[in-house]
């Protein structure tokens, strides 16, 4: 490239609206200035670059400069879509710049959250390109997801560059590729972060020289195509680095929430305005409503605002079909509550609408005769208002009376829009279970989807979906690897669900047909269970861990278990006194009778004196299928410890290691678990209910979209036949080791992490997901981290006596951090050790005296914890330190959990 085109281009990626002095851009090039201001006098002269008038001079590119302002100049929809919404003045002029940068525009990357809209400003672009003349009439805009193809990088390089007839079995012919058939225009590449490395290296040959092969061909191709992708993700993380080098603009879209309330108020006009064209008829929008919509919370952006624009004038035309309205016209009542909390804002907030909206005007009115200028919206099809007649005219010959034809099409609308909004992350998912499974499975899964909605009435939540498909893949294999299982609970299901597994039935004889083989009936106990998972597991109460004490003596028991709860004020843990006339047997049936009568399966923790009452949690524990922890040879202390932290829902396990503790805490040489696993590995668990095949499906997905030191991490799949054992399992597994998170097909009683199959699936998390294995992983080499970072202490000794150190203030302090915020806590400790101990002065905390007389029972408790580092490492802590390591305790944004 010629050094005047390098400085034109830098000059395009630079200027933000206001232009660039010549050494700014000299400096940026690594050139002379000289050489630069020379270059850009040049530009001048052919008119790609303007500049102003005074010192210093700027300079500006032409198309910034040249905009008329006379009524008769053309304005085109990217200026429509500028003048419209100031927001996007600055990703409008990088368009601009993009489609006009000579001699053919230069490839670009559009940044933005989900709904922003980033395809229809693509498809502007594109737009703007012929209307310049950049691009030709006919010129081609192509839309390909790269999701659709992320898993199968082969399929992908076929869809994008086009296949050589004979290349692979099947390939009966020449195809050509998206690169050919965008030829002349614009490839639109949405979700580009989805491609695996290998399909972003696929482009980079494309992008340097313009030349591309088909698969399975030697010819060289050429394709004359600007390339526009699109991001929800940062591309430093995920792309890689020798792509986004490639791309030289990037364009970032700002979500709804920092557009200004104008610019919401005009997208609702434009919808609304829509909505009236396709109905032909007038809508009539109260002030009211036309507040809320400008205020509610709106997640999904712009094209949430514009689903939930035609949910609503969908659901009064109707209103308007079956008579109960006279016309379409949308009042605050009829918009759902969270669409309604909009009314509910700040007074600032208030104040703007009535600059923006005014309240002087009780309805607003669209018509499809009113002039809005028209910019694409996300969806321009009626098909919603012809489902509604079809329907209408169905039921009303039917003879169904307009009042249930009313409640009929209020369910039909929803289920409409819920797939509208949701249908594309399921269509994903679907696809990524296809990857997996293969389409057979899939269309198994989806034909007993469609026998539930159809005899059961309801839909399969996308999760049970998802656990289902899974399931029968496992359930397949078994099958014809001829390895019947026995469901131990089948006459319970009959019993308990005999319409769900009616269906189970009916969905094994589906199965059945498929494999040409009959298979048993336990199998359709399995299926019924998710049917009913819903019913069974979601929407239910978190039960809390019960604290029993058992001591001998007329009123020992119930003596502690009273001073627990008043000093707690909650009456909670329960006394069960073993009078010294009774017998150990008789103890035991109070104790039996007293499970019995309140079951609980967050489980119990037994706090006993002596003897033979240590054994009765095994007892429990086996009659009961509960689980239970026994801590023996008690005192009050324990017994106000367990019941406080039972009160806060704190799992068993926790709360009998925490228990456990308090001996060692006594004797002042507490010996604490490490905050994070030292040498232990760190489990990753995969969890479902009918079978392992599942869980061990999701352990491969996960291995294969998970980046993580298998020497530090192992993904354990567990199967069960109910949760309960479920959660002993995974009990079992955190005694001897950390838990990351748990991937499942059903929820759990536990305050671990939790993912759904789904949401893993369909990569909705996995970025979340990531992001904890690297944080774990960076605490778990922490030492190594100090050490080579900390040269005047032996880091990795340091790093055991801070944990220490933190553990004793969150459990004095009952609270804990997150990993993240942990790490950011344990360098603090680190450096500042370091530094006292070199003899650096510590930095002032302003107002010092003051803060430690307000929260002097804080200080005190951090300087106490702190006394270990004072006297292993012959330093002393300032005050100025302790009230910087007060704000870590203090701030209520650093608290992950309350324990």
């Amino acid at each position: 490239m010629k050094r005047k085109d390098l400085i034109f281009k830098k000059l395009i990626e630079l200027n933000k609206g206001k232009g660039i002095d010549a050494k700014t851009l000299a400096d940026a090039l690594n050139m002379s200035r000289a050489n630069v201001s020379h270059e850009l006098n040049l530009l001048c002269k052919e008119g790609k670059v303007v500049k102003s008038d005074g010192r210093p001079v700027l300079f500006s590119p032409v198309f910034e400069s040249t905009k008329s302002n006379s009524s008769d100049s053309k304005l085109y929809e990217l200026d429509m879509l500028i003048k419209n919404n100031i927001s996007l003045k600055q990703a409008g002029e990088q368009a601009k710049a993009a489609i006009l940068y000579p001699p053919k525009g230069i490839h670009c990357l559009i940044l933005g959250e989900t709904g922003v809209g980033k395809s229809t400003f693509a498809r502007i672009m594109h737009k703007y390109a012929i209307d310049m003349g950049v691009k030709k009439p006919d010129a081609p805009f192509i839309a390909f997801n790269c999701a659709d193809y992320s898993n199968n990088p082969q399929l992908l390089t076929a869809q994008l560059f086009g296949v050589k007839k004979g290349a692979y079995t099947g390939a009966d012919t020449d195809k050509e590729g998206l690169i050919e058939k965008a030829n002349g225009g614009i490839l639109f590449l949405d979700e580009v972060h989805r491609l695996p490395p290998e399909g972003q290296e696929i482009l980079f040959t494309f992008l340097d020289t313009g030349y591309f092969r088909r698969v399975g061909d030697v010819e060289n191709r050429t394709s004359d195509v600007l390339i526009i992708s699109a991001t929800t993700e940062d591309p430093s993380s995920s792309l890689l680095n020798t792509f986004t080098r490639r791309i030289p603009m990037i364009i970032k879209i700002p979500p709804l929430r920092d557009r200004t309330l104008e610019e919401r108020f005009y997208l609702l006009k434009r919808f609304f305005k829509h909505e009236s064209i396709k109905l032909n008829r007038d809508i009539f929008v109260s002030l009211n409503s036309m507040r809320a919509f400008c205020s509610y919370d709106c997640p999904n952006n712009i094209g949430q605002l514009e689903s939930d624009v035609k949910l609503i004038c969908a659901k009064v035309y109707s209103e308007f079909l079956t008579n109960k309205k006279n016309d379409i016209r949308i009042c605050s009542r009829d918009l759902p509550d969270y669409i309604k909390k909009g009314l509910y804002t700040d007074k600032q907030h208030r104040m703007l609408w009535n600059e923006v909206i005014g309240d002087d005007i009780e309805f607003f009115k669209f018509s499809p005769t009113n002039e809005i200028e028209e910019i694409p919206t996300a969806s321009n099809d009626n098909s919603i208002y012809e489902i509604i007649n079809d329907r209408l005219r169905q039921l009303k010959a039917k003879g169904i009376s307009d009042i249930d034809i009313e409640s009929i099409l209020e369910k039909d609308i929803a289920k409409y829009f819920h797939k509208q909004i949701y249908g594309i992350t399921d269509e994903k998912n679907k696809q990524n279970l296809i990857h997996i499974l293969g389409e057979d499975i899939v269309s198994i899964t989806d034909r007993i989807a469609e026998l539930v909605s159809e005899l059961l009435g309801k839909d399969l939540s996308q999760n049970s979906y998802t656990a289902l498909a899974l399931h029968l893949n496992t359930l397949i294999e078994r099958v014809n690897k001829n390895k019947p299982i026995v469901n131990p609970q089948l006459s319970k299901i009959k019993q308990l669900y005999p319409r769900e597994f009616e269906v189970a039935i009916e969905a094994k004889k589906i199965i059945e047909k498929y494999l040409n083989v009959s298979i048993p009936e336990d199998e359709a106990g399995f299926i019924a269970i998710f049917l009913i998972s819903d019913k069974e597991y979601i929407n239910k109460q978190s039960e809390k861990v019960k604290v029993i004490i058992i001591a001998h003596g007329n009123s020992t028991a119930t003596s502690m278990a009273d001073v627990a709860n008043k000093l707690l004020g909650e009456n909670y843990a329960i006394g069960l006194d073993a009078h010294l006339d009774k017998s150990p047997l008789e103890v035991l049936e109070s104790l039996k009778d007293y499970v019995r009568n309140d079951m609980n399966q967050a489980g119990y923790l037994l706090l006993v004196d002596m003897g033979s009452l240590t054994t009765f949690g095994e007892t429990i524990e086996k009659e009961f299928n509960v689980p239970v922890k026994v801590i023996p040879l008690i005192s009050t202390l324990h017994v106000i410890e367990a019941t406080r932290k039972a009160l806060l829902g704190m799992p068993l396990n926790n709360i009998y290691m925490s228990v456990q503790s308090i001996n060692s805490y006594m004797e002042n040489n507490m010996d604490f678990a490490p905050l994070i696993s030292g040498k232990k590995k760190i489990a990753i668990i995969t969890a479902c209910l009918t079978g392992e095949g599942a869980s061990v499906a999701i352990k491969s997905f996960l291995k294969n979209n998970l980046k993580y030191d298998k020497d530090l991490f192992d993904i354990i799949p567990i199967d069960s036949l109910d949760k309960h054992m479920t959660m002993k399992k995974i009990n079992e597994i955190q005694e001897n080791m950390e838990i990351a998170f748990i991937v499942s097909s059903f929820p759990l009683d536990t305050n671990i992490k939790q993912y759904s199959m789904n949401d893993v699936l369909s990569l909705k998390v996995i970025k979340e997901l990531q992001e904890i294995v690297d944080i774990k992983t960076t605490l778990i080499k922490m030492g190594n981290v100090l050490k080579e970072n900390i040269h005047n202490i032996d880091g990795e000794e340091l790093y055991i006596d801070i944990q220490n150190t933190i553990m004793k203030l969150c459990d004095t302090l009952s609270i804990c951090f997150d990993d993240d915020m942990l790490l950011g806590i344990i360098l603090h400790f680190a450096f500042m050790v370091s530094r006292i101990k070199k003899g650096e002065k510590s930095i002032e905390y302003i107002g010092k005296e003051e803060y430690i007389k307000n929260n002097k029972s804080l200080y005190n408790a951090v300087k106490k914890a702190l006394t270990h580092l004072n006297t292993k490492y012959s330093i002393i802590i300032p005050d100025d330190e302790i009230c910087y390591i007060m704000r870590f305790f203090q701030e209520k944004d650093a608290l992950f959990n309350m324990i």
